[in-house]
C-alpha cells in the first residue's frame, strides 16, 4: 500500500508569507490558505494545489518556486527547524532532519549517500508524486536555509531532479544561477551533492542543552504518530507541542486545529472519549517515554508534561499506573 505523504501546516505559512512580501492573492485564496496554515496535517495534493495557484499569479517570471523557498525562517518546519538552528555541526544538522523527516512529511523519504569524498542527501524516485514545483520550493528552502546559519558556506558541487528536464533555457539557467552549482533534471533521484568535509563545519548558534530538549520533544511528536486517522494524529500532535508551556487546554487545542470548543467535544464524543481522559492518555504514554530517558530528572519530565510541580505529576502517574514514576524508573515495568 502506497504511503501518504503530506505536509505540515506551518509550511503553507511559507506561501502564506510569500504571498504578504509580493502583496498578492486574492482575499478568497488568502482564506482558503490560512484554513490549512493551523493545521497539523496538509494533504499532498492539497499543498500542490495551493502552490500552483500562487505560482500562477507570477506568469512569465522564471524560477518562482525559488523565490518561495527563500523566505524559508525555522517556524516553517516546526520543532525540525530549532533543532536545526541548535545543532553544532552540519552533519548534526543532517542527523535531525534525517531522523526527525516523518513530522514534515508524514514518512521517512531522505537516504544519505556518501562515496570516497562526497555525501548525498537523496529522496527516493516515488517522490516524483511531490512534483517539480515542491522540489523546487523545498531544496530552495533547504540551501537557503544553510546558508543563513553559516557564513560563506560553500556551495552545493550538484542539484538533481527526478523530474523531467526545464522547456525554456533561461529557467535553467536560472536555477543554476541560484544554487550556484550545476542542475540536471529527469536523474533518478531528487538529491543534493556536498563534499563530505561540509559536515564538519560548525553551526553559529549551537546550543547543546536546547538541542536536546527539542531531541526529546521531537521523538515525543514521533511517539504521538499511531496508526490511526490524521483528526487524531493532528489532534495528538497538537497536544503534546501545547504540555510543555502548561497550555494543554481544551479552547487552545481547539484553536490550534481551527475548530470551535464544542465541535472538538463531539469528535472526542464520537471516540467515546473526553477532552481530560485524552490528555491523561497522552500523559502517561509520554511520561512511560520519558522516564526511560535516565538524564531526564523526574522534575523535568513534569514539566514536559505540563505539570508546575513534580508532585502533581507523581500523584497524576499513580492514579494512572497504580506505581510512583520513581518505582516504574527502577523496575523498568509495572508489577504485576
Amino acid at each position: 500500500m502506497a504511503r501518504l505523504i503530506r505536509v505540515t501546516g506551518a509550511w503553507t505559512g511559507l506561501l502564506k508569507d510569500w504571498l504578504n512580501a509580493r502583496q498578492l492573492g486574492t482575499p478568497e485564496f488568502r482564506t482558503r490558505l490560512e484554513r490549512w496554515v493551523h493545521e497539523d496535517i496538509v494533504p499532498m495534493p492539497v499543498w500542490q494545489n495551493l502552490l500552483a495557484e500562487a505560482i500562477a499569479l507570477c506568469p512569465g517570471e522564471l524560477a518562482v518556486p525559488l523565490s518561495i523557498g527563500t523566505l524559508v525562517q525555522p517556524r516553517h518546519v516546526g520543532v525540525l527547524g530549532y533543532l536545526v538552528l541548535a545543532s553544532r555541526t552540519l552533519g548534526e544538522v543532517l542527523q535531525a532532519y534525517q531522523h526527525y523527516e516523518r513530522l514534515f512529511y508524514g514518512v521517512d523519504l531522505v537516504k544519505i549517500h556518501v562515496e570516497a569524498d562526497k555525501m548525498e542527501i537523496r529522496w527516493p524516485p516515488e517522490t516524483t508524486r511531490l512534483g517539480h514545483w515542491h522540489d523546487s520550493t523545498a531544496i530552495a528552502a533547504l540551501v537557503t536555509f544553510l546558508r543563513r546559519q553559516v557564513d560563506n558556506p560553500p556551495p552545493p558541487e550538484l542539484i538533481c531532479f527526478i523530474n523531467p528536464a526545464l522547456e525554456n533555457p533561461a529557467e535553467q539557467h536560472a536555477f543554476e544561477e541560484f544554487f550556484h552549482c550545476p542542475v540536471r533534471f529527469n536523474d533518478s533521484y531528487t538529491r543534493v551533492r556536498f563534499p563530505l568535509s561540509y559536515l564538519a563545519i560548525p553551526m553559529p548558534h549551537s546550543d547543546p542543552d536546547l538541542r536536546d530538549l527539542l531531541d526529546r520533544q521531537a521523538a515525543a511528536l514521533l511517539l504521538a504518530l499511531p496508526d490511526s486517522d490524521p483528526f487524531d494524529k493532528a489532534l495528538q500532535q497538537v497536544i503534546v507541542k501545547l504540555l510543555p508551556d502548561a497550555r494543554a487546554t481544551l479552547p487552545l487545542a481547539a484553536e490550534a486545529l481551527n475548530l470551535s470548543v464544542r465541535s472538538l467535544q463531539r469528535k472526542l464524543a464520537m471516540n467515546q472519549l473526553t477532552w481530560r481522559q485524552l490528555l491523561d492518555r497522552i500523559r502517561e504514554q509520554l511520561a512511560r517515554h520519558y522516564l526511560a530517558d535516565r538524564s531526564l530528572s523526574l522534575g523535568d519530565i513534569a514539566l514536559l508534561l505540563g505539570y508546575s510541580e513534580q508532585s502533581a505529576f507523581n500523584r497524576s502517574f499513580r492514579r494512572w499506573t497504580g506505581q510512583t514514576p520513581a518505582w516504574i524508573r527502577q523496575h523498568g515495568r509495572d508489577r504485576q
